[in-house]
């Protein structure tokens, strides 16, 4: 099956320019769109240059009557031929002022406007390793290069009104002060009064704004009736993750999440597990479920979960458990009833883990993990 591009193009290719290039706000994406004149083309590219995605936008000479496999084997961006095409005769090349590029809340795909109206979309779906195009709005017939947007504007549209508005709001200066605090009004009520809150855990910056996400972290200390404290993030429900909807035809349930830990642990060791998570759903182009276990990044000695010496040091990542009560423990907060953009966020706990016990459940499920984690009686509380 012919597809866009794949691996790198031949010296012919060189002539082709970048019409306008935009990178998520999650560094993690970049959307260029790109043309040698006779044709131009939409490409996504992961954090390491590689293109996951692509999709056809208009031929600017007369349509070829079949696939132009000449073009394509010289590594050219491809023709679409005249049946494929609203424009058999061609159209005119695209002005970059005309153009903007719009990220979907989950940074994982992106539309590109011309003059307001939708252009194109590569969506999460499109997969140049399948021969699966994004969609085109000049395209009418479904091919290898293009599927017609005209027949999903009634998904996109909303879609992209709906993420325009978002990055809207996140550029205003007070939505992240709203933000927090409707948080922190929640965890105020089900957790009791805040100790220490750190700023900005695993921050990234892009080109001098704010970092996106925006995500920090508050103790909530011990209590009486709670011989624990409880550690959680903040802001990592404020947008959307990636990749759920491969996976679920319902994304709103599973997309929006929070991280805590309970432990009797002191907070600013155990609050230094946060870095690495808090981003790494939106940098790595993934998710975090209920049941996920993931990998420290790093020696077992320096897992802040772990103890303080090299040989007390068997924990190399982390279980996430969205009912702490499936293992052994004392009595376990509700942090349900938190909502943001009628979405339900889901809080879920960090259970130290052996990279024995990580393994077990990617062969075995998190479920047998979690029942052999019981039997032993090993506790969801980190102490």
């Amino acid at each position: 099956m012919p597809v866009l591009r794949r691996g790198p193009a031949s010296p012919k290719a060189s002539a082709t320019q970048v019409v306008i290039s935009d990178t998520s706000p999650y560094q993690s994406r970049r959307l260029s769109v790109e043309t040698d004149g006779t044709t131009t083309v939409a490409y996504l590219r992961d954090s390491r240059d590689t293109i996951v995605g692509a999709v056809w936008l208009a031929n600017h000479e007369a349509a070829p009557q079949s696939v132009d496999l000449e073009r394509l084997e010289a590594g050219l961006p491809p023709t679409m031929p005249a049946a494929g095409t609203k424009h058999p005769a061609g159209r005119p090349a695209f002005d970059a002022a005309a153009l903007e590029v719009v990220w979907f809340q989950e940074g994982d795909g992106a539309a590109v406007l011309e003059a307001g109206d939708p252009l194109c979309v590569i969506p999460v779906w499109s997969d140049m390793t399948r021969g699966i195009p994004g969609y085109s709005r000049d395209a009418i017939a479904q091919s290898p290069f293009a599927i017609p947007l005209d027949e999903e504007i009634e998904e996109f549209g909303p879609r992209i009104r709906e993420a325009r508005a978002y990055w809207g709001w996140r550029a205003d200066e007070g939505s992240w002060a709203g933000f927090q605090q409707s948080a922190l009004g929640h965890l105020l009520g089900r957790l009791g009064p805040g100790g220490h809150y750190w700023h900005d855990v695993g921050r990234q910056s892009r080109g001098g704004a704010a970092p996106v996400p925006i995500v920090g972290v508050t103790e909530r200390p011990q209590q009486t009736d709670r011989p624990y404290s409880v550690l959680s993030t903040i802001g990592m429900s404020c947008q959307r993750m990636p990749t759920i909807e491969l996976y679920e035809d319902d994304v709103s349930p599973l997309s929006r999440i929070e991280l805590a830990v309970a432990t009797t642990l002191p907070s600013q060791r155990a609050g230094s597990v946060f870095p690495w998570l808090a981003q790494y759903p939106w940098r790595s182009v993934t998710w975090f479920a209920p049941g996920d276990v993931v990998k420290w990044y790093h020696e077992a000695r320096t897992f802040p979960l772990n103890g303080s010496g090299a040989e007390d040091s068997p924990f190399e990542g982390v279980l996430l458990l969205d009912d702490p009560t499936r293992l052994p423990g004392p009595y376990a907060p509700d942090l349900s009833g938190f909502t943001v953009g009628d979405d339900p966020v889901k809080w879920l706990w960090l259970v130290p883990i052996t990279d024995e016990e990580r393994r077990y459940a990617k062969a075995q499920g998190s479920n047998a993990l979690i029942r052999r984690l019981a039997q032993q009686g090993r506790s969801w509380l980190v102490q």
